[in-house]
């Protein structure tokens, strides 16, 4: 079971065999309802978080030693084995007689912490609401002065057009229309300056 697959790294054989395949057979132990087998891998989880916490340290400072993660491979199978037991001797002779002596100190911890991240969750909270407080009366601010722009531009565009619709008309030849007029009112002036012209020759 514990062979070395081609491709496999040691990390990988940790995950199928230290936590898919126990998984499983809790998922059986449910199903059954045998409470022994029950029994059995709820003391192989706690061992196995216990573990899975500390090695977190120890990958640290012991990955350098020769043959770690083969060490730590047959540890989970030394813990698996039915043959050996490991996780329900470790169990019962030293996490269980550990928990029950410091449970009530373990509970008052567990307590002030919860306070104590709901605390820091409402401050964070109040924080993050002023803050978007903030941000939006900025956001508010900046689009009225936007708005005034855009309105003062469309103010001064409509002035403009004003402007443009009372200035006075471009010098030009005037329409055709205007031309007749003035030839009509302008004929009789010019026969009477002629007879009055002739007049006055005739009386000299």
């Amino acid at each position: 079971m514990w062979g070395s697959a081609p491709g496999m790294a040691p990390g990988e054989h940790q995950l199928i065999f230290g936590t898919l395949y126990p998984a499983y057979y809790s998922y059986k132990a449910v199903k059954s309802k045998d409470i022994k087998e029950y029994v059995k891998w709820m003391m192989y989880w706690i061992i196995f978080a216990l573990f899975t916490t500390a090695e977190t340290f120890t990958d640290i400072f012991l990955c350098w030693f020769p043959f770690y993660y083969e060490l730590k491979i047959a540890f989970v199978a030394w813990l698996l084995s039915p043959y050996t037991k490991g996780s329900s001797l470790l169990y019962r002779k030293f996490v269980h007689p550990t928990l029950s002596s410091k449970e009530k100190e373990i509970d008052d911890c567990l307590v002030q912490a919860k306070d104590r991240s709901y605390d820091a969750l409402v401050h964070f909270g109040k924080r993050g609401l002023n803050v978007a407080a903030t941000a939006a009366v900025m956001a508010a601010s900046k689009g009225q002065g936007a708005l005034s722009e855009r309105l003062r531009s469309f103010s001064m565009q409509d002035l403009t057009t004003i402007r443009g619709d009372g200035a006075p008309a471009p010098s030009g030849p005037p329409p055709p229309g205007s031309g007749r007029a003035s030839g009509k009112h302008g004929q009789p002036k010019m026969s009477r300056s002629a007879s009055e012209s002739a007049g006055s020759s005739g009386t000299a």
